[in-house]
């Protein structure tokens, strides 16, 4: 029996990822809201995805197909008839960055098969595809690198392999010539299981680091409102960073000791060697421009505050982490944990100079941290700053000519390979020729190489030589640690939110 039988027709949602934290959640707004919206999901067969999805068996407004989001045929079936899809479900860190191959080919084969699945639908145009991306696609921007925005250089972490999918999927659904689309880069979402976070990548975030963090209750909301009836034209063709905003600007060790205060530990110093946790090569960023979204599609309900009591009256069996000595959790829980795969402390131990590189300078930097006496928190600027995109972000997009291409290639060390003549004036999605310093030539719409910041895809992947790569790229060079000749570490600093962004940055069709 047809799920629209007797009643007015609601709108069908292909929802991916369903069994994952923020896909539960978001199934959690879809069940509150049956009258409007019919969910299918495709859920992976394995004991764990079947077991969550289980609990949604009551849900009357919920379809369950089990498939492979890698198989066309599965991923067909659930996009016929539907009238949006939101692209969830992908793999991960830190799983993705031990799988690497089974990272690319679930991150970028899905996207691939959604893409052709929509394509093949008699009204594609009628179909609104949301794929999601991540704050891991513009890797480290630690302080005074600290404020981003959609448009900035796209530079991954190394060993990062799940950022470097989610690039190769963004550039695929920008320019996929769908009619109808929108990317959203997910930043840290805060959710009851990131109290009970036990891996070794935990190391990995250094305490001198930011994240504009989002809770999962509204990165849920922002999801189903996406889908609804009054989501402005402007929404679609763009790319967005989704973030909490002002009061979800914190410093990883704000993070570290608001979350254990909450607990009753009085001082987390006692749990960790200020030397396990790594200075560089993760990412985490605040936005210039994720209230962008918000006006857009109104999301934000939540305070940190507010999610993070949530999240501890979800854990009633963290409470006692206060009255637990000390040094049981540091010696007997978490040293332990470092020395593990992936662990810092595992690294030094290994003596693996290519991830002490990565992750601290060098082993004599390493041993020049110091101890908690020398330990001063870090207090980021707040006056946001923006980087300089080689363009006047002034013009409209519908005035961007192959003159305003040249600028910006040139900007990047490479040129613009189609020529001018082809160039049509104000046409941002047709993809163009390009060169990049090192010789590779690749193509990339206007939108995705001015808007979304997309540059050479094989350079991107090259993480060990960013450095090297900045000293023929300007638009690089801003984020590099030390590189005098190229004006490494310079920002345009200006007044925000006076500052008017441009139609480019918010990704106008």
């Amino acid at each position: 029996m047809s799920m629209t039988t007797g009643r007015k027709r609601r709108t069908r949602v292909f929802l991916t990822g369903a069994a994952g934290n923020w896909g539960r959640r978001v199934l959690d707004e879809f069940r509150q809201r049956a009258d409007d919206f019919e969910v299918v999901a495709l859920v992976l067969p394995s004991p764990k995805d079947v077991a969550v999805i289980r609990e949604y068996e009551d849900m009357d407004n919920l379809q369950v197909v089990f498939g492979d989001l890698t198989n066309y045929s599965d991923v067909e079936t659930c996009v016929r008839g539907a009238d949006f899809v939101l692209h969830i479900g992908a793999v991960v860190s830190p799983f993705a960055d031990d799988h690497p191959e089974l990272a690319h080919r679930v991150n970028v084969g899905s996207m691939a098969n959604i893409i052709r699945a929509v394509q093949s639908q008699p009204h594609p145009e009628a179909i609104g595809v949301v794929g999601v991306g991540s704050i891991a696609e513009t890797g480290d921007r630690n302080p005074p690198h600290h404020w981003g925005r959609v448009g900035d250089p796209l530079r991954v972490a190394r060993y990062d392999e799940y950022g470097q999918s989610k690039i190769i999927a963004e550039k695929m659904l920008v320019d996929s010539g769908l009619p109808k689309w929108a990317w959203v880069r997910q930043t840290g979402i805060f959710h009851p299981g990131v109290l009970e976070i036990r891996d070794p990548i935990m190391t990995h975030s250094p305490f001198d680091g930011v994240m504009e963090w989002v809770s999962v209750e509204d990165a849920s909301r922002l999801m189903v409102g996406a889908c609804g009836p009054d989501v402005p034209e402007e929404f679609w063709g763009g790319v967005f960073n989704i973030g909490g905003g002002e009061g979800w600007r914190l410093t990883n060790w704000e993070l570290q000791t608001r979350m254990t205060r909450a607990l009753g530990v009085s001082d987390v110093k006692r749990w960790y060697e200020r030397k396990w946790f790594a200075t560089r090569n993760f990412h985490g960023q605040w936005y210039v421009d994720s209230d962008r979204l918000n006006d857009l599609i109104p999301f934000r309900e939540d305070s940190f505050e507010d999610a993070l009591a949530r999240a501890i009256r979800a854990n009633p069996s963290l409470r006692v982490a206060g009255r637990v000595p000390a040094w049981i959790v540091k010696n007997l829980v978490l040293k332990p944990l470092t020395l593990k795969h992936r662990g810092t402390m595992g690294f030094i131990r290994d003596n693996d100079v290519e991830k002490i590189a990565a992750y601290f300078g060098s082993r004599e930097e390493w041993e020049r941290i110091g101890g908690w006496e020398t330990f001063w928190p870090v207090r980021p600027d707040r006056t946001p700053t923006l980087l300089d995109h080689g363009y006047d972000e002034t013009k409209s997009p519908s005035t961007w000519t192959a003159s305003d291409y040249r600028g910006v290639a040139g900007h990047r060390g490479g040129e613009l390979v189609t020529p001018p003549e082809a160039v049509a004036t104000g046409d941002v999605a047709t993809q163009l020729a390009w060169r990049c310093a090192e010789g590779h030539e690749f193509s990339g719409s206007p939108r995705l190489i001015l808007t979304a910041g997309h540059w050479c895809p094989e350079c991107v992947k090259n993480v060990a030589t960013y450095q090297e790569q900045a000293v023929q790229n300007t638009f690089l060079a801003q984020l590099t640690e030390s590189n005098p000749a190229s004006g490494a570490g310079r920002t345009t600093r200006r007044s925000y939110p006076s500052h008017r962004e441009p139609d480019s940055a918010v990704g106008r069709r």
